[in-house]
């Protein structure tokens, strides 16, 4: 069992992890905006833009996925809680941990294919067929730390009911809410 110092590293580590990739994610929908506008003045200015598009679908996906583990960590993913908000505790502790599970096996298995289909785009020297010739393990990498990350959180979330406390992302909205 590892000491409270340490479960207070890992906790802040595992924060400071969820935290930068949406950080990241920002940014990509900065350069979303950042590219949208400049690519609405290329065609005003008659420039070549057409690869801007395959851009920003790249980064929308990259702004997505990297924001998961982050949004349901702070409780901004979509949860029907109605039900969850009608039973007794040891219920809907027990509901939660039968949903976490299942999300934890899940996001698991999405996360194993996403690292694999990005391992065999590299593998293959698999190409974009858009526009813009990239290798195409480069944009699925965003995919694949997203899903990680997201599994990694489910897996926190799960561990912390497990530990008889409140999830996080009920918490932080019970926060919100009382301010």
């Amino acid at each position: 069992m590892p000491s409270a110092s340490e479960a207070s590293l890992v906790r802040k580590l595992l924060d400071a992890l969820f935290d930068g990739a949406a950080y990241l994610a920002a940014l990509f929908v900065l350069a979303i905006f950042l590219l949208m506008i400049g690519a609405s003045l290329g065609r005003w200015l008659e420039w070549r833009v057409g690869g801007v598009n395959d851009v920003v679908a790249w980064f929308c996906a990259a702004a997505a996925f990297l924001a998961m583990a982050h949004a349901f960590k702070n409780g901004d993913f979509v949860r029907v809680t109605l039900l969850l908000e009608k039973l007794a505790p040891p219920a809907r502790r027990t509901l939660e941990v039968v949903s976490l599970a299942i999300a934890a096996v899940a996001d698991g298995y999405l996360a194993f294919w996403a690292a694999r289909f990005a391992y065999e785009s590299w593998e293959f020297q698999d190409m974009a067929t858009g526009i813009v010739a990239l290798p195409l393990w480069i944009p699925q990498t965003s995919f694949v730390i997203g899903a990680v990350l997201f599994a990694l959180a489910v897996l926190d979330e799960l561990q912390l009911v497990l530990r008889g406390q409140t999830p996080t992302y009920v918490r932080r909205v019970q926060e919100r809410h009382a301010q």
